[in-house]
């Protein structure tokens, strides 16, 4: 099995039939897989394109089920996959934003 392969079957533990996240790990010892979630996220958004927060919000609904988009926008903003202005009113993905 290939490490995407891998990704790819673990990550489908998180989708439903039409690729929304259904839950989102919290645990500590989750964190591999927090990351696959947060990964496949930042992917539903364009690299260089400036979203408002309602935006942000707005996309996320549309790819999770369980009602917790502040949650999501928080981790992907706190885990570097988007960044934003310091008041939070715009948020951008750019190919360099993931922060190691």
């Amino acid at each position: 099995m290939t490490i995407k392969s891998y990704r790819d079957e673990r990550l489908a533990h998180f989708l439903d039939e039409r690729g929304r996240v259904v839950r989102f790990p919290t645990r500590k010892k989750h964190t591999h897989d927090q990351t696959l979630i947060l990964e496949y996220l930042a992917t539903k958004f364009e690299v260089g394109r400036e979203y408002t927060e309602r935006e942000v919000n707005a996309l996320l609904n549309e790819w999770h089920t369980f009602q917790d988009w502040a949650l999501l926008r928080r981790e992907l903003f706190e885990q570097g996959y988007l960044n934003r202005l310091l008041d939070g009113s715009v948020y951008w993905r750019t190919p360099q934003t993931k922060l190691y």
